[in-house]
């Protein structure tokens, strides 16, 4: 804890220990009453929860509904949904907090004060104001103890003074001896000074209040206006004490009796009615102007830590406490308070008065508590032999009984006096016209008991039927069960022995499949489905639907059970949560908001109503019983509202409903289209079931299904408009108006606007472009065109003077070849005829040689002139004939490419191997050639020889075939 040092002259009654704690006094005016019957719903917020530290010093609330806590780790901030922190300049504990109409939410440390203010992203910054101070007041500070907003001032008190924010310029009031702490009540602020009494600051200065010196060396920790013109002033260690016509009494009340037990750190007026104290030992009472103790909320009944330094009213008219460790939300304006664990309840099935005692049917046995005693104190106590599963406590005949797991007991004075039948019981009922007769609903079916001068007795088991459930009912002629998905109808034989007829359904009407619930209402059975319900026609033997009731629930959520109390009054549950039809005559008042913070604690299929008067009824709970009482005003069926609390998106995140100035419309890059919203609702009643909804137009196209998640998350969003809306929706099933914000994801560069002009400008300029390229192209096609036409021209032209020329050099060849032809043609032909005539020539010597022979001396001279002619005239044809020289060179015409090739291959050979070599190309014998080459065949075959070592032939190459492979 903070240690506080006090002058020496200071005294105290209590250990120092508790001098450590602060508190602010808060009025708060409203209407309605706190009840006096049980606790209200209590909200527990630990440390892990709320992310601070010890020590909570102070409470207050924005505009928005947000709670702010002035934590000994920063600044704390809770929206019904998430909670965050805030740090100060300099120092961590913040003592005291205000927020300001503007949003604006002041803070006082140790030498240090100032306050937050949201920037544009919705972020509390903080800005010190003590900053403008010289530095020897700044260190005469101190801790900033109390905060108080002032017509048009900001009042800052410490220890030693109180430091004037106004007109952004500070003001220092010194304080006459030493300021203790300083209060605000019906617009009036006072301050202790621990030696002077108290003073009333107006106008600028201090004014000292007669007789009010009587608290010097006390420690004030509230001052509240009680009446008109008396003051209530709550001391740490000395008690209660009026301040009225100068003079200051001690406040003997019960409330009085219970702060000097338990030391007082401060109170609070709630409704103009009542004053919540808070104590260092013991919680907290809330008392009436008289100062009796109406409520007492301690550990013991709730609260995690007995001291509490700070308490405040929400705009609600609920209770906030900050405790030495913690902070707790206590639903003070809930028509509903409770009896839980620290009355020593479990699981409530049922609830009876009787005899002066509220007798309550548990999961553990029985228990009462008596009717007349203050409930604000004490217990229940068990039923003495009910230890066990008691699933109903009844009155019936005048006799208290309970149907258990032990059996049918008979409880009387406190006490289990008889277990009529060992057998487990569900519930009891009556036998109509017949009120002697009690039939119970057993494990294993039906017994019936009955009525003697005695007292009630076990008489019998009803045969045939083993079915049962705590859901039957009984008409005048029909005993009717639910069980699953039937209804039993079983008629009874007139000594209610056995059964005489069993019928089962599972649906009322052929449009109208299912079975809900069974129940009387004005002592008539009703079946019920889909909200729909029906009487039973033994006449017509079929059920019937009835308008009346049907109407009264048709517009309401499908209902599961209905039950009607004393008073006509029908209580249903639907979804886990419970409403009323509270009859005022002959009609019906739908009641749903006052009832719903019992969502989700009702027992299921074990709907316990007990209704004494319209001031008292008793819900059974899973975790204990609730009180309702129907008379007391109730604001609670307002709207909720729902705040978008937080917009993230990549590298940056607003923060939504922290008094910035909210934007029109947020513009996002493309690079951040992933966003994240975070909802709220300071509907801090029943924050386990809210729901909200939520749609995002420009991408979901419907509203999302109700759920407890406040956060939503949106990925790849495409560029856009979008508006994020969200709705939330109470137990009750009032739904809030919609809030919203817009935004708009702006395209990537690549399809923002200006580059799409971009693209324009560039397709217009690629279609001029390509327009000016085809038409250039084309132009140039034409021109390529002109000149392939007439290179195709020219080629076309060369190539038909190239053929033509080809053609005529062909023909020229051919003409040459045909010359050729012809020249080795004649040649060959020459060549034969010179062969001939060289034969001749030969025969003609032979004939020369053959006339030598012949001796002419004989002939005469005329036979030997004439033989002498004839001799001189072959002589002379032979000598003048040079066809041997014609034939060698016509030989070499004709072989003139063969002799070519040959001389090329072998360039040693001689002329007479060259015409060897033709001779044998020509196929000449051996004896041809000669006589050709005028040589003998011997000489023929010796130059073959030669010729064919000159052609560096082998003996197995045939001369003539390599002869004609050269040709």
């Amino acid at each position: 804890m903070q240690s506080i040092k006090y002058n020496k002259y200071q005294s105290m009654k209590l250990n120092s220990f508790f001098s450590l704690f602060i508190m602010i006094t808060f009025s708060y005016n409203s209407f309605g009453q706190v009840k006096k019957i049980g606790l209200p719903h209590i909200k527990n917020f630990n440390r892990i929860e709320y992310k601070g530290g010890t020590q909570n010093w102070d409470i207050d609330q924005d505009k928005n509904g947000n709670i702010y806590f002035g934590n000994n780790d920063g600044l704390l901030q809770f929206d019904g949904s998430t909670w965050k922190k805030y740090k100060a300049k300099k120092s961590d504990a913040i003592k005291c907090l205000k927020v300001d109409p503007s949003g604006r939410i002041f803070v006082g440390c140790y030498n240090e004060f100032g306050y937050f203010k949201a920037n544009s992203n919705g972020k509390l910054e903080y800005f010190s104001l003590s900053d403008s101070l010289n530095k020897k007041t700044l260190n005469r500070i101190d801790f900033i103890w109390k905060i108080h907003l002032f017509k048009d001032e900001v009042i800052f008190q410490s220890f030693d003074g109180i430091f004037i924010y106004k007109n952004n310029k500070i003001k220092v009031i010194n304080a006459p001896k030493r300021f203790q702490f300083s209060f605000m009540s019906n617009s009036r602020l006072y301050i202790q000074d621990i030696f002077s009494g108290i003073m009333e600051y107006r106008n600028g200065k201090l004014t000292y209040l007669k007789g009010s010196n009587a608290f010097n060396n006390a420690e004030i920790w509230g001052i509240i206006d009680l009446h008109k013109n008396e003051l209530l002033a709550t001391t740490l260690d000395r008690g209660l004490f009026t301040l009225s016509n100068n003079k200051v009494t001690p406040w003997n009340t019960e409330a009085n009796t219970f702060i000097k037990r338990n030391g007082s750190l401060g109170c609070v007026l709630y409704k103009n009615k009542y004053i919540v104290i808070n104590s260092v030992l013991d919680g907290i009472i809330v008392c009436n102007l008289s100062g009796n103790i109406i409520q007492h909320i301690n550990r013991n009944k709730g609260l995690q830590n007995n001291t509490v330094l700070s308490s405040f009213i929400d705009s609600s008219n609920n209770l906030w406490l900050g405790l030495d460790n913690g902070i707790t939300y206590v639903n003070e304006n809930s028509l509903l308070t409770y009896f839980g664990f620290s009355y020593n309840l479990g699981t409530v099935y049922s609830s009876v008065i009787h005899k002066g005692n509220l007798y309550v049917a548990t999961n553990q046995g029985v228990f009462y508590h008596p009717w007349s005693t203050d409930f604000k104190e004490g217990s229940f106590k068990l039923v003495e032999g009910t230890t066990a599963q008691a699933w109903n406590v009844q009155l019936i005949n005048g006799e208290l009984i309970c149907a258990s797991n032990k059996g049918a007991l008979i409880i009387q004075d406190g006490k289990m006096i008889k277990n009529l039948d060992p057998n487990g019981y569900f519930k009891f009922k009556s036998i109509p016209n017949n009120p002697s007769f009690v039939i119970g609903a057993n494990y294993d079916g039906f017994s019936v008991f009955e009525k003697t001068a005695l007292g009630m007795k076990f008489r019998n088991k009803i045969k045939g039927f083993n079915k049962s459930s705590n859901a039957f009912e009984i008409d005048d002629e029909y005993l009717w069960l639910k069980k699953d998905q039937y209804i039993y109808q079983i008629s009874l034989s007139k000594d209610l022995k056995n059964t005489s007829s069993i019928k089962a359904f599972t649906r009322f009407s052929e449009q109208n499949p299912g079975i809900e619930s069974l129940q009387k209402i004005n002592n008539k059975v009703y079946f019920q489905s889909n909200n729909i319900f029906y009487t039973y026609s033994t006449a017509q033997n079929t059920f019937i639907k009835d308008q009346t009731i049907s109407s009264l629930f048709k517009s309401l959520p499908e209902i599961k059970e209905l039950t009607e109390d004393a008073n006509g009054n029908l209580w249903y549950i639907f979804n886990e949560s419970m409403g009323a039809m509270m009859k005022i005559g002959n009609k019906y008042k739908p009641v749903i908001a006052p009832l719903s913070n019992l969502t989700g604690n009702l027992v299921t299929n074990y709907m316990s109503i007990n209704t004494i008067d319209s001031k008292n009824t008793f819900i059974g709970l899973t975790d204990g019983l609730a009180h309702y009482d129907s008379t007391i005003e109730n604001k609670t069926a307002a709207k909720p509202k729902a705040f978008i609390r937080s917009f993230s998106f990549p590298g940056d995140t607003i923060n939504l409903g922290n008094g910035q100035e909210k934007n029109e419309e947020y513009k996002l890059p493309y690079s951040s289209n992933q966003v994240k919203f975070t909802f709220s609702s300071p509907s801090y009643e029943n924050l386990e079931n809210l729901e909200f909804s939520y749609q995002l137009e420009g991408f979901d196209e419907n509203w999302s299904a109700w759920s407890n998640s406040a956060i939503k998350e949106y990925t790849n969003l495409k560029e856009g408009n979008y508006k994020m809306k969200v709705r939330v929706r109470n137990s009750s099933g009032i739904e809030s108006d919609e809030n919203s914000i817009s935004f708009r994801v702006y395209p990537p560069w690549y399809r923002h606007s200006l580059a799409y002009l971009f693209y324009l400008m560039m397709a217009i300029a690629c279609v001029y472009y390509i327009r000016f390229t085809i038409r250039m192209k084309i132009r140039k096609n034409k021109h390529f065109e002109t000149l392939e036409q007439r290179r195709l021209y020219l080629e076309k032209e060369t190539k038909i003077r190239q053929e033509q020329y080809e053609l005529e050099k062909e023909i020229e060849k051919l003409e040459n070849e045909k010359l050729q032809i012809k020249i080795l043609s004649k040649d060959k032909e020459l060549v034969n005829n010179t062969l001939q005539v060289v034969k001749k020539n030969k025969i003609l010597n032979g004939i020369i040689q053959k006339l030598k022979d012949i001796n002419t001396s004989s002939f005469d001279e005329a036979t030997k002139a004439q033989f002498t002619k004839l001799n001189r005239s072959i002589t002379k044809e032979v000598n003048t004939d040079k066809s041997w020289k014609d034939l060698e060179k016509h030989l070499k015409n004709v072989h003139f490419d063969f002799l070519k090739k040959l001389k090329e291959k072998h360039p040693t050979i001689s002329p007479r191997e060259m015409d060897l070599s033709t001779y044998l190309l020509m196929n000449m014998s051996t004896k041809e050639i000669a006589e050709y080459m005028n040589i003998s065949t011997g000489g023929v075959e010796l130059a073959r020889y030669r010729l064919r070592k000159k052609l560096e032939l082998n003996q197995k190459e045939n001369l003539i075939g390599y002869l004609m492979s050269i040709k």
